[in-house]
C-alpha cells in the first residue's frame, strides 16, 4: 500500500467516527503528509472503484450512505449563521477580566453544526489569573439559563499564558487545536499556535488563519478589577477559586454524572489550566480510531492481494 492511500484511509477514518464525509480539498488537509491534490484524487478514485471509499456527491465516506452527503451540507449551512452568534458571544466574553483570546472550538469550529449543537469555546487568561476569570464566566452563564441561550456560552477548555502548550500529544488533541476558530485576542492565539508545532506532526498541510491583529477591549469596571487583583490578593483567591471548584468537580465524578451526550463527566484542574478529562471523550474517540485504521488496512491489503491474483 502507498502512502497517499494509507493516509485517505486514516483521515477517513478519523472522521467517520463523527459521520462526516470530506472533501478532496479536506483529505488533502487533514493528511499527515502535504500531497498534491491531484494526487490524492486520483488514489481516492482508486480506492472508490475497488469500493472500499465511497462517493457521496462531492465528498468521500467509509460508508455507503447518501444521507450523509445532504446531513453535511445542511449542517454546513447551518455553521454559518451559528458562527455569526459566535463571533457576538466571543466578543462579550473577551471582555471578562483576565481573558486574553476567545476562540471557537467543537463541532462548530469544523463548520459543522445542528439543532444540538452547543458554541463551545478555548479561552486563554493571563498568566494566575485563570480560576477568577473563569468563575466570573461561569456565573455568567448561569444566567444565561434565563433566557435560554445557555448554549451559546459553553466554555469547555482554559488555559493561561503559562500553560500554552497541551501535553496531550496526539491525533484528537491536535485536531481540536488546528480546527480553533480565533474569534478575538489573535495575538495570544498565534503564541498559542507557536507553543503546539508538534500539531505539525499530524497536520502538516493545516495552517491557521488569523485575521487582522487588535488588543481585546476591556470596559472601565473591568480595567479596575484587573488593577485590585492584579496583586497578593488575586493570587490567593484564583488558588481558592482552583480548590473549591477541583472539590466540586470531584464530587460530580463521584456520583457518576453525565452530560447531555450520555458521556461520563469530569474536569482535570491546574494552576494554569481547566479542561475535559481526557480519559472520557478523548480516549474513546481515539481506540475507536485506531482499531478502525487496523480493519481498514487489513481490508485494502486483502483488495490488493486479490487485484494482483
Amino acid at each position: 500500500m502507498n502512502n497517499v492511500t494509507h493516509d485517505i484511509l486514516k483521515t477517513l477514518a478519523y472522521f467517520d467516527h463523527f459521520n462526516y464525509p470530506l472533501t478532496i480539498e479536506d483529505l488533502c488537509l487533514f493528511a499527515c503528509k502535504n500531497y498534491d491534490p491531484s494526487e490524492i484524487e486520483r488514489a481516492a478514485d482508486e480506492l472508490k472503484s475497488r469500493k472500499i471509499i465511497f462517493k457521496l456527491k462531492q465528498f468521500y465516506s467509509l460508508q455507503n450512505n447518501p444521507g450523509l452527503a445532504d446531513k453535511r451540507l445542511k449542517g454546513n449551512q447551518r455553521a454559518i449563521q451559528e458562527l455569526v452568534i459566535a463571533e457576538k458571544a466571543a466578543r462579550l466574553l473577551s471582555g471578562f477580566p483576565f481573558v486574553v483570546t476567545v476562540a471557537v472550538s467543537g463541532s462548530l469550529s469544523k463548520y459543522y453544526a445542528d439543532e444540538n449543537t452547543d458554541i463551545d469555546f478555548f479561552i486563554i487568561t493571563k498568566t494566575d489569573r485563570l480560576w477568577i476569570a473563569r468563575t466570573l464566566m461561569h456565573l455568567f452563564k448561569k444566567l444565561t439559563f434565563i433566557t435560554g441561550k445557555q448554549h451559546w456560552f459553553c466554555m469547555n477548555y482554559y488555559v493561561d499564558e503559562k500553560g500554552l502548550e497541551i501535553p496531550e500529544k496526539n491525533i484528537f488533541t491536535a485536531m481540536e487545536i488546528v480546527t480553533l476558530l480565533p474569534m478575538q485576542g489573535f495575538g495570544n492565539f498565534r503564541t498559542f499556535n507557536e507553543a503546539n508545532q508538534w500539531t505539525k506532526n499530524y497536520f502538516p498541510a493545516h495552517h491557521p488563519k488569523f485575521k487582522e491583529e487588535w488588543q481585546v477591549k476591556k470596559g472601565f469596571v473591568c480595567k479596575c478589577f484587573e488593577k485590585i487583583f492584579n496583586s497578593t490578593l488575586g493570587d490567593a483567591v484564583d488558588q481558592w477559586l482552583m480548590a473549591v471548584t477541583d472539590k466540586r468537580w470531584k464530587k460530580k465524578v463521584q456520583r457518576g454524572k453525565v452530560n447531555a451526550h450520555d458521556i461520563p463527566i469530569g474536569m482535570m484542574v491546574g494552576r494554569h489550566f481547566s479542561k475535559p478529562d481526557p480519559a472520557n471523550l478523548q480516549a474513546r474517540v481515539i481506540e475507536q480510531y485506531e482499531m478502525r485504521v487496523k480493519d481498514l488496512l487489513r481490508v485494502e491489503q486483502t483488495s490488493v492481494n486479490i487485484k494482483c491474483l
